[in-house]
């Protein structure tokens, strides 16, 4: 992945929509080019009042054919650009924060009232600019130093959403079709982690194995995560963690097979509603997982809600592992160590 690539901001407005009035909070999307985090952003901005969605990822090229995108059917008044930021380096981070902060002091922005946590990797092992594993880098570190970083920004009320999976949860995995050859989490100290040292459970994985496990152990993190933010934010601001069931025909699989990612990108998606009868309830296509993803952050009803569990719609159960204090405490501590920051108390 590439090193901290700085920020350029792209301002995109509905042409048509100026005299509506403006956008009274902004929100954040990581990732928001495309698969999940595109359909939040869709979401986002069809949400009555109307919001100033910021896409923020690494890809400027594809951001702004995304915007370009958004800003068709985004409702009246709402307005979208996208930011530059790269995960995988806390220099790229702490930039996009300070812009961010900097933009914010002189009402370039509409206050901040919502985060979507969203982007991660799946693939072979790599690292990130910082020497981070980088599954766990991306998916956690990053966005743990983002969201500590911006918290202080954002003005209540305000809400937080972490993606996290169902495939955290061996309960779960165990009732999905062998086929989806995601191995359970093998959780490890958070330092271990972040070299890419996996639990004594993947002494015998392969190379398959170790990625689905370094994906599953990685969204597990964002279970323990969102937990210790709740207990830390001030009252008014809410976090909660988000399992988007499977998705057919987004980027996790850019990195699998290619007969994979045929069947991936070209027959599945047409198979959803099928599959959801025969093989499994939890899928969706990235419009469905993106509007319920959304929600988290514009429902009226949901307000009240944090440190909770979402699978789609319905509130839910965690993974009965995910519920060990003692480990996200220590993932808290361990992650302000390794991000270098002093983090929320």
């Amino acid at each position: 992945m590439a090193s901290g690539i700085g920020m350029v901001s792209t301002r995109m407005n509905n042409d048509d929509t100026r005299s509506a009035s403006l956008p009274g909070q902004t929100v954040i999307v990581t990732g928001g080019n495309s698969g999940l985090g595109y359909g939040c952003a869709s979401g986002l901005l069809a949400a009555s009042p109307p919001r100033h969605v910021i896409i923020a990822c690494r890809d400027p090229g594809r951001a702004r054919k995304a915007v370009e995108m958004l800003r068709k059917s985004a409702r009246p008044g709402a307005k979208i650009e996208t930011m530059a930021l790269d995960l995988a380096s806390l220099a790229s981070v702490r930039s996009f924060a300070s812009k961010l902060g900097d933009r914010l002091k002189v009402a370039d922005l509409p206050p901040l009232h919502g985060l979507v946590c969203n982007a991660a990797v799946q693939g072979a092992r790599t690292f990130t600019a910082d020497g981070f594993e980088s599954t766990f880098g991306v998916s956690h570190l990053g966005h743990y130093l983002l969201v500590n970083l911006l918290a202080p920004l954002m003005e209540a009320p305000a809400r937080i959403a972490v993606v996290a999976s169902g495939v955290h949860d061996p309960a779960e995995l165990a009732k999905a079709p062998a086929s989806m050859g995601v191995p359970a989490p093998a959780w490890n100290t958070p330092t271990a982690l972040a070299r890419g040292e996996l639990g004594p459970e993947a002494a015998n994985d392969d190379a398959a194995a170790d990625r689905g496990r370094r994906y599953s152990t990685t969204k597990l993190a964002n279970v323990y995560f969102t937990y210790a933010l709740a207990r830390r934010l001030p009252e008014g601001i809410t976090v909660n963690a988000f399992d988007p069931g499977l998705m057919p025909g987004t980027g996790l699989a850019r990195e699998y097979p290619a007969v994979v990612r045929f069947a991936w990108h070209n027959i599945l998606p047409r198979l959803i509603p099928l599959l959801r009868l025969v093989l499994l309830k939890n899928i969706h296509t990235p419009e469905e997982s993106g509007a319920a993803l959304a929600r988290l952050i514009v429902d009226p009803a949901l307000a009240p809600r944090s440190g909770r569990y979402f699978e789609g719609l319905r509130e839910i159960r965690s993974s009965v592992a995910s519920y060990d204090k003692d480990r996200a405490e220590e993932l808290w501590r361990d992650s302000g160590a390794l991000t270098g920051i002093e983090p929320l108390p």
